[in-house]
Parts: C-alpha cells; sequence; structure tokens
C-alpha cells in the first residue's frame, strides 16, 4: 500500500512535470510572440500583427519548490477602468493619395504637433531637419484631418513598449496611399538598438530577414512610453513631451487586451482616440 508521504511525494512529482511542461509551452509561445512584435511595428510588422503581437505572454511558474502544497488558482483580475474619455463626436477620414505631397518643410523651423486625445493631449517635438519627409507628410495629414478621430489600435507592454497610432481603419492595415523615405536611422539616441522611452517613430513594413520593404512608412507611428528593444530601422521623427509622457503611463497602467486573431492587434483597454491633431511651425 502506497503511504501517505509517498502518495504527496507522487503528487509533487506530477505537479512539477506539469510545471515543466507549461514552462516549455510557455517559452515556445514567447518566442513566436517576440518575432511578431518585432514584425509588428510596421504597417504589417505592428499592423497586420502587430510590433507589437500578440495576447499577453504566458507567465512561467514558479517550479522552485516541487513539494509544495497545491493551491487553488486565484480568479482572473477584472479589466482596468477605462481611464480614458469619451470621443469627441466625428468620422475617421477617408481619403488617400497617390503620391507623398510635395517636400515644403521648412528644415531650419521648429515643428511640433499635438495629439488632443480622449485621454489628454500628447504634445511631440519633430525633428524636421532630421527627417523633412516624414514631418513633411504628418503636417500636410494633420492638416487634412487624416488623423481626427482615429484610435491608436496597438499597445504593447511585453518586450517592447509602445502605443500605435496613425491608421484611421483602426486595423495596422491602412495607409494614406502614398509612403515615404526611411530618415534618421543613425539618430543619436538609439544606442545599442534600443528606442528609449519617448521616441516618436514611423511603423513600416520592412523585414529584416529578407531584407526587403525599406522606405514603406504611411501614416501609422508608435509612441515609445519605456525603453524598447528594437533594430534601428523604424524612423525615429520626434520626442514626446514630459506632460505627455504622463498620459501615455497612464494609457499604459490600463493594460492591453489580449491579441485579437483577425487583426493581430493587442488592443488598449484605454479608449485612445485622437481627437485632433495638429502640426504647428515656429
Amino acid at each position: 500500500m502506497v503511504s501517505q508521504e509517498q502518495r504527496r511525494r507522487q503528487l509533487a512529482r506530477e505537479k512539477f512535470l506539469r510545471q515543466q511542461q507549461r514552462r516549455t509551452e510557455a517559452r515556445r509561445k514567447s518566442r513566436i510572440r517576440n518575432s511578431v512584435i518585432a514584425s509588428a511595428l510596421g504597417v504589417v510588422l505592428i499592423g497586420s500583427l502587430g510590433l507589437y503581437t500578440a495576447g499577453a505572454f504566458d507567465r512561467d511558474e514558479d517550479t522552485s519548490n516541487a513539494n509544495a502544497e497545491v493551491t487553488p488558482s486565484a480568479e482572473a483580475p477584472s479589466k482596468a477602468p477605462d481611464p480614458c474619455e469619451k470621443p469627441a463626436q466625428g468620422k475617421v477620414a477617408s481619403k488617400t493619395w497617390k503620391k507623398e505631397p510635395a517636400l515644403s518643410v521648412d528644415k531650419s523651423a521648429k515643428y511640433t504637433m499635438s495629439l488632443d486625445t480622449t485621454c489628454g493631449t500628447i504634445d511631440l517635438a519633430l525633428k524636421a531637419s532630421a527627417a523633412p519627409h516624414t514631418v513633411n507628410s504628418f503636417e500636410f495629414l494633420a492638416g487634412e484631418g487624416y488623423f481626427d478621430h482615429s484610435t491608436c489600435h496597438r499597445l504593447t507592454d511585453t518586450g517592447i513598449y509602445v502605443l500605435q497610432c496613425g491608421d484611421p481603419q483602426g486595423t495596422g492595415t491602412g495607409g494614406p496611399g502614398y509612403t515615404i523615405p526611411d530618415e534618421n536611422l543613425k539618430d543619436k539616441s538609439l544606442k545599442g538598438n534600443v528606442y528609449p522611452a519617448g521616441t516618436v517613430a514611423m511603423a513600416n513594413q520592412y523585414n529584416a530577414q529578407a531584407q526587403q520593404g525599406r522606405d514603406s512608412g504611411g501614416s501609422q507611428f508608435f509612441l515609445v512610453y519605456q525603453d524598447s528593444q528594437l533594430p534601428p530601422d523604424y524612423t525615429p521623427f520626434g520626442t514626446v513631451s514630459e506632460a505627455g509622457m504622463k498620459v501615455l503611463k497612464k494609457i499604459a497602467d490600463a493594460g492591453a487586451q489580449p491579441m485579437d486573431p483577425a487583426t493581430g492587434n493587442t488592443a488598449p483597454n484605454a479608449t485612445v482616440v485622437i481627437n485632433k491633431a495638429t502640426v504647428t511651425k515656429s
């Protein structure tokens, strides 16, 4: 007859094996997710998938004590409350253009972009001299009301930490109909393949493995709210103000939803809508 102690040890071993299996599976999913995230920073990278993209990463269970008592799992935490307000009335733009607007930006001037969102105002200082095509395009699109009433469709909170916006379709696959060249990929702020917190950069469709998809930026961009390890393949064209970083933190603290299998997006729990985008020259 199996003693109580033997039975306890047997149960502990079985639990340990189950934990190891789940840990292996979690690592497999994490590798898949990381590859999706890395590509997610494009209309297809950050878009069809997402940088950044799948549900939430599975966490490894604690296997430090295989003989520990088995305790019931706690109920899943409820969704965080929405910290943002209702969107302003209006419809997203449906216009597209066949080619990039003529380059008219003044490289010697200062440009700022203000995103009046449901979660607060996010001000961006734009780098016109380093990324003139990008800033020129954003000035044009903002003037056309292209970003108004659009949602920020992706929030990544594992591996890389960004909020992605700029697609009126809200799916990660939309764009203005034209593309702009990659710029400023050797910006001095990008050290050790890290996009520092506060960076504003372009999403694109570049595939590093195939080395295809350069100069494929459109209207989608991402705001880095925490230092993120990324290859220097995404045009850095601005920085977020201190007050804007507080808004981003509020959005990030509310967390992200599980990955939508149809789009590959992990939408923010917060209702992040750009009510109005304005670019100002000074």
